[in-house]
């Protein structure tokens, strides 16, 4: 199976992927670029074909994520510059040899007509995906459920995909803290969310998986990672039933909170 974690690319993207590979990872995240702006980043090209040829021949996976200020719901005044910033993203990502560029799913923004979030956020991935030839994908990320997100149910997010133009440029990442926050998973409901996830098609899409604890229980709706191994509520035996479904065991696992080696996770 391939584990990995969120690195830093401070070093450049190269750096980035021979700092993934020291500490024993299969598979890495990174910010494409300062992850608190939406400005279009001028890139060392060469860097970046660096990091695709070393991944490839050290047979690493990667995935990039979009800036926290990026929404598929933005306010008017910011849906040129969303739109630059994604496409600036999959750019990157791209000549990085990464699988896709993980999204948040969008937030309601009109408390009395739920769909005008649905439709913003659809018009929004068409908008930036006809501008889009290249391999690598957006991945829709499952939102933890606070005050006016949408995005944490499976009908949600495959339907979404279903409804765009190019439904093949779209995957998805699961983030396993996010879906405890909302209710969306738990171990005892594990079978039950797997087997619906099959039957709409969300394990056929689902390119990556965010291995995070949760700082609070279950349906809280609170997005706050905790450590897979303390401090967490969310069991250690209902990661061991993530991890073994055969379904996932090319679908790389990454860690965004601060972990030991990725080695030692086989260990424990």
């Amino acid at each position: 199976m391939k584990f990995g974690c969120h690195v830093s690319i401070k070093n450049g993207y190269f750096a980035a992927a021979k700092h993934a590979f020291n500490i024993g990872a299969k598979a890495f995240q990174y910010f494409p670029k300062n992850p608190r702006s939406l400005s279009v980043k001028r890139f060392n090209q060469s860097d970046a074909i660096q990091c695709f040829n070393f991944c490839k021949e050290h047979d690493l996976l990667s995935i990039a994520h979009t800036p926290y200020p990026t929404s598929l719901t933005p306010s008017s005044d910011k849906r040129e510059i969303t739109i630059a910033s994604l496409l600036n993203d999959l750019e990157i990502a791209e000549y990085c040899g990464s699988i896709g560029v993980v999204v948040h799913f969008g937030h309601l923004i009109d408390k009395d007509n739920p769909l005008t979030s649905y439709q913003l956020m659809i018009e929004m991935i068409n908008l930036v995906l006809s501008q889009w030839n290249g391999t690598c994908k957006l991945l829709i990320e499952n939102n933890a459920g606070a005050a006016g997100a949408l995005g944490t149910t499976l009908e949600e997010l495959t339907q979404i995909r279903n409804l765009i133009d190019d439904p093949e440029k779209i995957g998805f990442c699961l983030d396993t803290c996010h879906a405890f926050a909302s209710g969306l998973w738990s171990g005892d409901q594990n079978a039950e969310f797997w087997e619906k996830a099959i039957e709409l098609g969300f394990v056929d899409a689902l390119a990556a998986i965010h291995l995070n604890n949760s700082k609070y229980p279950l349906r809280s709706r609170k997005d706050r990672h905790a450590n897979i191994f303390n401090n967490g509520y969310i069991e250690s035996d209902d990661f061991a039933k993530l991890l073994q479904l055969d379904f996932l065991s090319t679908t790389p696992f990454v860690l965004e909170t601060h972990q030991m080696k990725v080695s030692h996770i086989k260990r424990k």
